[in-house]
């Protein structure tokens, strides 16, 4: 019935926004809307995903905006919906320390996509990279060596009087891996090591050696601070993408624990009645006893 009612609420125009800065997110690389969206979610997921898809960004989606708006679903029944949406890799739950006007405080927001993530994809991306889109896992990330090699052997195929062997573009692609790894582009490297060639070029190994270290790029300066931290959906523990699969704490994500003993006869419930009323009389009598 909730969710046949939720249909009404699906359009409704004044959802609150949340305080600037706060809110909705919406993931970047998002499949275009389609109407079969969540049909993979059970029909009270899909319809409360359903609902947040169609919010701007910037709504408040926290759990008693979303029961406060949404017609017959309380904030126990949204808090677990909005667990399984975290399951199901359609939201997270970050907060990030920003530096303003107002000083030094934490925002909060709930990042959100349609299209469902995998646990690898939301690490790449709550690491300031944004990756493929879809399920599958990124692709793994080239080695600075196997980078500089690559790189020279298309500015040797590019600039042929820089006649390189496959054998001298290993030998040098450590050094050209390590202005990758300064934050330089191939581009940057390729404008260093070929403008203004000589012609011709007598030693072109030792020529791009020279030029590799010559002009290698300054240290990158180390990172900005205020990257994502991801909570848990379900109780806002703060942790890692990777100590938080799905988006949940092992806590948050573990089934009740069973103690071996839990399988023993129970007693009668006869029994048990008789032992509770047996030990209410005691503590009457105990409570009317006159003191010594």
């Amino acid at each position: 019935m909730a969710v046949q009612q939720l249909s009404r609420a699906l359009h409704a125009p004044a959802h609150p926004m949340a305080k600037p800065g706060f809110g909705k997110r919406s993931a970047p690389g998002q499949e275009p809307r389609r109407g079969r969206d969540f049909a993979h979610l059970p029909r009270r997921e899909a319809a409360i995903a359903g609902y947040i898809d169609r919010l701007p960004d910037g709504a408040d989606i926290s759990i008693k905006a979303l029961a406060r708006e949404v017609e017959g679903f309380g904030q126990c029944a949204i808090g677990t919906i909005l667990r399984k949406l975290s399951e199901a890799g359609h939201l997270r739950r970050v907060r990030r320390d920003v530096q303003d006007a107002e000083g030094a405080r934490w925002v909060y927001r709930t990042f959100f996509t349609r299209t469902a993530r995998s646990d690898a994809w939301w690490a790449e991306f709550l690491a300031d990279n944004v990756p493929q889109s879809g399920m599958a896992d990124p692709a793994p990330v080239q080695e600075p060596e196997a980078r500089g090699y690559d790189a020279l052997a298309r500015l040797v195929h590019r600039h042929p009087q820089l006649a390189l062997s496959a054998v001298e573009c290993e030998v040098l692609g450590e050094l050209a891996g390590e202005w990758f790894r300064r934050g330089a582009s191939e581009a940057q490297l390729e404008r260093a090591v070929a403008s203004m060639l000589p012609d011709p070029v007598r030693h072109p190994f030792g020529f791009v050696q020279n030029r590799l270290i010559d002009r290698l790029p300054p240290e990158a300066p180390a990172p900005v601070q205020g990257r994502y931290v991801m909570e848990c959906t379900d109780c806002h523990a703060p942790g890692t993408p990777e100590s938080l699969p799905g988006g949940l704490c092992r806590i948050c994500r573990s089934e009740p624990r069973v103690r071996p003993d839990d399988d023993r006869p129970r007693l009668p419930a006869d029994v048990v009645r008789g032992k509770a009323a047996r030990l209410r009389d005691s503590v009457r009598t105990y409570k009317i006893r006159p003191a010594p």
